[in-house]
């Protein structure tokens, strides 16, 4: 029990728990867009229910560790001459999905469907769906934090006890920042794009993960969304108070 509690284990805590949450904003983003298509009266529920389901998934990753990085390199199918293992089957198909995702929202925001341009109303996203999509990118998005895990600390108890605060940490202010991004057109719109450049990332690393590591391609994504962000907050400060910004198109509760 000493040797948990040293300052080498307190070091990976902290930095754990900040690369977590660094991590996990691309989550956020994703949990927050889709909790917004839920009627208000859910949100809470659908919230909570991602919050346990990411602590659970997350810790049987963790568990398990030792063999997903066994799995590492060992063919599961072979296309086009190139042969793909568990981790790039899970990156290539979450980030498929998180593109289509990402897209059709756009399309709905922008454009929508005609009952909903016409002022009808129509059917929410359902509860049951909502989960569904949340928990399946968040277990594409486990894949990076848990290999960020093990690569930054040496015991199991320090892994898991980082991934439980960070993820209640998302989910305190997940609220704010979904409520923030719904109240703001510009920001959700760069909100979708960085999505979209993420479900990209996920298919580049899927296809070539070791090439795609060597280019830090999240870190530019990352750099070019926080830049997009800030400019996006200067221009929010600089808006005249009467102007009213674009409002886009939401589900008719």
């Amino acid at each position: 029990m000493e040797a948990l509690f040293t300052t080498e284990n307190f070091v990976s805590f902290i930095v754990l728990v900040v690369l977590e949450i660094v991590l996990g904003i691309d989550n956020v983003i994703f949990v927050s867009i889709i909790m917004n298509r839920l009627p208000k009266a859910l949100q809470p529920k659908a919230r909570f229910t991602w919050m346990v389901t990411g602590m659970i998934s997350r810790t049987i990753l963790l568990f398990g560790l030792s063999w997903l990085l066994a799995q590492k390199g060992i063919a599961l199918i072979t296309l086009f001459g190139k042969s793909f293992d568990l981790a790039s089957l899970v990156m290539l198909a979450g980030g498929l999905f998180l593109m289509y995702k990402t897209v059709k929202e756009i399309h709905h925001k922008l454009e929508g469907e005609a009952d909903v341009a016409a002022g009808v109303k129509t059917k929410p996203l359902g509860f049951s769906r909502a989960i569904f999509q949340i928990i399946l990118i968040d277990m594409v998005f486990s894949f990076d934090s848990i290999i960020t895990a093990g690569g930054t600390a040496k015991r199991l108890e320090v892994m898991i006890s980082a991934v439980v605060i960070a993820m209640i940490i998302m989910f305190l202010f997940s609220p704010k920042i979904s409520a923030f991004i719904h109240k703001h057109p510009t920001l959700k719109m760069l909100a979708l794009s960085f999505l979209v450049m993420i479900g990209f990332v996920l298919l580049v690393e899927g296809w070539d993960s070791e090439r795609s590591h060597d280019m830090h391609l999240k870190n530019y994504v990352y750099f070019a969304m926080a830049f997009s962000f800030i400019v996006e907050l200067l221009n929010m400060r600089m808006l005249k108070k009467n102007s009213r910004p674009v409002e886009l198109r939401e589900p008719k509760l």
